[in-house]
């Protein structure tokens, strides 16, 4: 039985100054049924997601040499990481064994792994796959909080009162004695918060919080 990993959707970019290195890892990935894009040079791809060239609006694995003329691909890690790009961007460093040890401290930094030259065709794409399978799982958590933070936006401040309230676990009467108002106006209040947020209890609730990091 084949332990290859099954493909997903999503881009590969592939950063590296050797032409024949891009070329045999587009063709490698395309013969995965993979998309590659390439970049002769971090700077390059650097320009290419400044002038919106490159998106990153979809399940993204980023191929990054880690030597290369211009800026190294540890510079050009550093800026996606002040921009806030890994995650959605998960990046794969190839090395040489001199290397080793930067490439470590980038993983632990966030870059998803890092795969030593000469490496094992397979077994990189196989990484790829798991890297763009994160990215999805990333850029989906990211919609979730943003849609969250929408939900929010739109109850009133009395609303938000309420709901402070109730996921503090406090009962309806408890809630209307704090804010001095009717415990029918709290019921009429708490369903409407329930209702835009679109949860069935202040578990729920709570729980929709907590994941899009607003508790």
């Amino acid at each position: 039985m084949s332990s290859r990993v099954t493909a997903t959707t999503g881009t590969v970019h592939i950063v590296d100054d050797e032409e024949v290195v891009r070329d045999a890892l587009a063709w490698l990935l395309r013969s995965r049924r993979l998309l590659p894009e390439a970049h002769a040079s971090a700077d390059a791809f650097w320009a290419a997601l400044e002038t919106g060239r490159v998106r990153l609006d979809g399940p993204t694995c980023l191929l990054l040499d880690m030597r290369m003329p211009g800026m190294s691909g540890m510079a050009l890690f550093e800026r996606l990481l002040e921009r806030g790009c890994v995650g959605a961007l998960q990046v794969i460093f190839l090395t040489g064994h001199a290397d080793v040890a930067t490439a470590v401290t980038a993983v632990k930094r966030g870059a998803f792994d890092f795969v030593e030259k000469p490496f094992s065709d397979n077994a990189l794409v196989d990484r790829v796959i798991e890297a763009l399978a994160l990215s999805s799982t990333a850029l989906d958590t990211a919609a979730g909080r943003a849609q969250v933070r929408r939900l929010l936006d739109e109850l009133t401040e009395r609303e938000q009162e309420v709901m402070r309230l109730v996921i503090q676990g406090r009962a309806n009467k408890q809630i209307a004695d704090e804010l001095d108002i009717s415990v029918r106006t709290v019921e009429v209040h708490r369903a409407r918060v329930f209702d835009k947020m679109g949860v069935r209890s202040a578990v729920e609730l709570a729980n929709a919080l907590r994941t899009a990091g607003l508790e």
